[in-house]
């Protein structure tokens, strides 16, 4: 990393002032009567569709489509989404994230739509919404009037199902049945679960009701459970329709609509995080700074039964804001971790050794980032109110969003022979103002001894 002098610190210089075992098995019960076996289906053959999701199908098919992103040389496939065509307009609800190359880079990629008979054409981008994953589309063919994206929120129960609909795997045309159940707090935005299939290819998708009203926008699953997935709920997307209605042509450059929105929403970000001071925890002598709420979960871990001389905990807090800006760009999002260190069999230089190797280990982006410049790094060694500590602040710009930011701070603490606190705090695609509001915050919490 690269050390220099930033114009504006962080006032880093300030003085002195301010496995359980399970229970014996119950003697087993007489046989119950058992009903007759479901006749098995053949090898690999799928239940049926109910007769409800058949009629669905029949009724929606007309209005669903692909939405194919294609390198514009050879005209060859390189992500694939789906879409839904809105009342009788021309005007399709998709995915960003589904649209995100030809938004971002229209030089290398365009659009094309393919329906359910194998028509196809051109795609023309209108809006982004990139906060919620929603994007609006114009396309030269004309929708039968089953989807309609309602004035007022669909009113969901628990447990109420839902049918969702798109093109999954790039493999065909399909529905999927599943339930409501419930809207997801713990994301920065507002989405509602699925308890259903939507796999890779069906983003961009509509779930209905039985009555063919549109619920949500197939956007996500979880690939660390089984049937859980999300939508976008249509409120989000009627008000897209809305500022597509009133917009007049559509942007020359999706790059700075989405610059605009991330700024928005590193804002929310941060307001939310700084509403309050930061929440703080003991580890050790230590009090470290940790902000959990249904955004921000918090996660710790121990190393205290392995065979080493010395012992490690570590505490983990990430905000649940991630925005999903291209394949291989996700910002806006801030994190936390500290680890305490300390042993009382190494002498004190070899723990000296042993601290100075675990903040060195620390990286903080390379300089061949092109999404990113190379990080601009000062380091000092500082003291606020009651620790003294080496710190570390490293600052990034985003290439092609203007006036975006990835923040590092890395603190150690400098007190002890024996033990060591390293903190590390990272703003991913903040201001530069919020990021240096964020970083004093961090450092400025921080502690020895009880709360302040």
């Amino acid at each position: 990393m690269k050390f220099t002098n930033l114009a504006v610190t962080l006032m880093l210089t300030w003085g002195c002032a301010s496995a359980l075992a399970a229970p014996p098995a119950a003697p087993a019960a007489p046989d119950a009567p058992t009903a007759p076996a479901t006749p098995a289906l053949p090898d690999g053959a799928l239940p049926p569709p109910s007769s409800t999701a058949q009629k669905l199908y029949s009724a929606a098919k007309k209005d669903l489509l692909q939405v194919r992103s294609l390198l514009k040389s050879g005209r060859t496939q390189s992500s694939v989404g789906s879409g839904f065509l809105v009342g009788t307009s021309n005007l399709v609800l998709t995915n960003y994230h589904v649209v995100s190359q030809f938004a971002l880079d229209p030089e290398t990629y365009t659009g094309e739509w393919v329906d359910t008979s194998g028509q196809r054409g051109n795609i023309e981008l209108l809006a982004v919404d990139v906060l919620h994953d929603l994007a609006v589309v114009r396309v030269n063919r004309y929708g039968t009037g089953f989807f309609n994206v309602p004035e007022q929120p669909v009113r969901l129960t628990q447990g109420q199902y839902l049918y969702s609909l798109g093109n999954p795997l790039d493999l065909g045309f399909a529905i999927s049945e599943g339930a409501f159940n419930g809207v997801i707090t713990r994301s920065f935005y507002e989405q509602l679960m699925f308890t259903g299939p939507i796999n890779s290819g069906m983003s961009g998708g509509p779930s209905v009701t039985v009555n063919g009203e549109v619920a949500g926008v197939n956007v996500s699953k979880r690939l660390d459970g089984e049937l859980v997935s999300f939508l976008v709920p249509a409120r989000y997307a009627q008000e897209l329709l809305k500022k597509v209605q009133a917009q007049g042509k559509p942007p020359k450059d999706f790059t700075t609509v989405v610059a605009a929105q991330l700024l928005a929403h590193q804002k929310a970000m941060v307001d939310q995080l700084l509403a309050t001071p930061l929440a703080l925890k003991a580890m050790g002598p230590y009090q470290v700074p940790v902000r959990e709420t249904e955004q921000m979960r918090c996660w710790g871990r121990s190393n205290q039964k392995a065979d080493k001389p010395f012992t490690v905990d570590i505490t983990n807090c990430a905000m649940e804001s991630a925005i999903f800006v291209s394949g291989s760009l996700q910002t806006g999002q801030i994190g936390i971790r500290h680890q305490f260190m300390r042993s009382t069999e190494m002498g004190s230089l070899r723990f000296a050794q042993l601290a100075s190797a675990s903040f060195k280990n620390e990286a903080f982006g390379g300089y061949k980032d092109s999404r990113l410049t190379g990080p601009n790094c000062t380091e000092q060694f500082v003291k606020n109110q009651s620790l003294p500590m080496r710190a570390v602040l490293c600052v990034r710009a985003y290439r092609k969003f203007e006036g975006l930011y990835d923040f590092s701070l890395l603190t150690s603490s400098t007190d002890e022979g024996l033990m060591n606190l390293q903190s590390r705090m990272d703003a991913r695609g903040v201001s530069y103002e919020n990021g240096m509001r964020t970083s004093r915050a961090f450092l400025e919490a921080l502690a020895r001894g009880g709360a302040k």
